[in-house]
């Protein structure tokens, strides 16, 4: 039963349930203008392959952004624990991810060599991977914060609603910009640019969010150091049955960006596509499956909050099916739809089913230490994958139906660890 002070904590939030929606679509829907381009992109792999890149590097991509995500991401947690209001946090975090891709378009600008200019990018891209993984659990427990636990699956979808709309008209745009300017290093370089200043801009409406400070901090009296603070959140999680069965399911994500990384050069190397239709046309089928999931999961509500993981996996199994069968450019416009609406439904569940499996007013600890539990997998499943398509050239197309059949076994296995979890009976919040 709700005391008095959770009853008016909840009221509070949802005064400015509308505005704070309005507040972090803007953000998202800038956002998303710019993340086709650097986050589980086929524009990235296709780049990197027209500067000689090997599939080795093309799965560094996803390597470097796990690992960014996972280790710093520890980092933000420590230092945001004890702040009653996160907001600034949030917005600074944002700025410096934008402007470290602003500084790797600057760089594309000035080097002429192409072997130089792949070792650039991984720095620069490593750089923006630190910086969006000391973002993301600040981030993601702000936002959890600003809804109450009724409407925050809904928030969340109109937000990702905004971002996904975006990346579908940036997909149209980067259709264009393959087919008239191919990969060149000044179209390159510019876009870079563009897409930092743009994710720069779009931090600043966080302003228009309201932050009502957190009834009942999980906090120490005196503040821990950084050791002490991983080993009590690590022991929590790890003895929290119901959040590691969790855990083991959302391995799905690392499975799909992984056949994101690989499958348009699958495409274009052997099923005849051209390069600009997977550069933009997978990605715009993507969007509009996931837009068609946040709107049925999210902001329509449908399935309880389990069903929501359920279902992602069985779209996700769908989708590796038709890969693995279909060669026809339909085909992949298909996987692509299947691959966006899994996705959309996961990721308009995960924040809120980590908030309420993790029991805490401030689960930033949970978001931040959770993906460390799951970074060997996140950091092998790209590696091990590039590692084997470039060892094994003699199998050509065969390589890579072996990559997407093993996708679909794990798939599985994900599938069969969230179907233990115990979402202690909940509705959708």
């Amino acid at each position: 039963m709700r005391t008095t002070t959770t009853i008016e904590h909840t009221r509070k939030l949802d005064r400015h349930y509308r505005q704070n929606v309005v507040g972090i679509a803007s953000v998202e829907f800038l956002w998303g203008l710019g993340l086709p381009v650097v986050i589980e992109s086929t524009f990235l792999q296709l780049f990197l392959k027209s500067l000689g890149a090997s599939s080795t590097a093309v799965g560094l991509i996803p390597t470097l952004f796990f690992i960014g995500c996972s280790i710093f991401a520890l980092f933000s947690s420590y230092i945001t624990e004890d702040l009653r209001f996160k907001r600034g946090a949030v917005i600074l975090l944002h700025l410096i991810s934008g402007l470290s891709l602003f500084l790797l378009g600057g760089f594309l600008l000035v080097i002429e060599d192409d072997k130089w200019m792949v070792t650039f990018f991984f720095s620069c891209y490593g750089l923006f991977s630190i910086c969006v993984g000391m973002t993301l659990p600040v981030w993601l427990n702000y936002l959890v914060q600003i809804f109450s636990e009724q409407k925050s699956v809904a928030g969340f979808a109109y937000m990702m609603i905004a971002s996904n709309v975006a990346k579908l008209i940036s997909s149209l745009f980067l259709v264009e910009l393959v087919e008239r300017y191919a990969f060149s290093r000044t179209a390159s370089a510019l876009t870079f640019t563009t897409v930092g200043l743009v994710f720069a801009a779009g931090s600043l409406f966080f302003m228009l969010t309201r932050e009502i400070p957190r009834i009942g901090p999980e906090k120490v009296q005196k503040k821990e150091y950084l050791p002490a603070y991983l080993i009590r959140t690590l022991r929590k999680i790890l003895s929290d049955r119901n959040f590691l069965f969790f855990l083991g399911g959302d391995t799905e994500y690392f499975i799909l960006v992984t056949v994101i990384s690989f499958y348009a050069n699958y495409a274009t190397l052997y099923c005849g596509v051209a390069p600009a239709m997977a550069a933009g046309g997978f990605v715009m089928c993507l969007y509009i499956g996931a837009i068609v999931s946040n709107i049925i999961c999210g902001a329509m509500g449908m399935l309880s909050l389990k069903n929501k993981f359920v279902a992602s996996k069985l779209f996700a199994l769908a989708a590796i099916g038709v890969l693995i069968f279909s060669q026809s450019t339909t085909g992949f416009f298909i996987v692509s739809a299947l691959i966006g609406t899994s996705r959309g439904i996961r990721n308009v569940a995960y924040a809120p089913a980590v908030k309420k499996l993790s029991g805490l007013s401030d689960s930033t600890g949970y978001f931040a230490v959770a993906p460390i539990l799951t970074l060997p997998f996140a950091v092998a499943l790209p590696m091990l994958t590039g590692w084997f398509l470039d060892g094994t050239p003699h199998l050509k197309a065969d390589a890579y139906r072996l990559i997407f059949a093993t996708a679909g076994l794990l798939l599985l296995a994900s599938l069969a660890s969230v179907s233990q979890a115990d979402f202690k009976g909940s509705e959708d919040p």
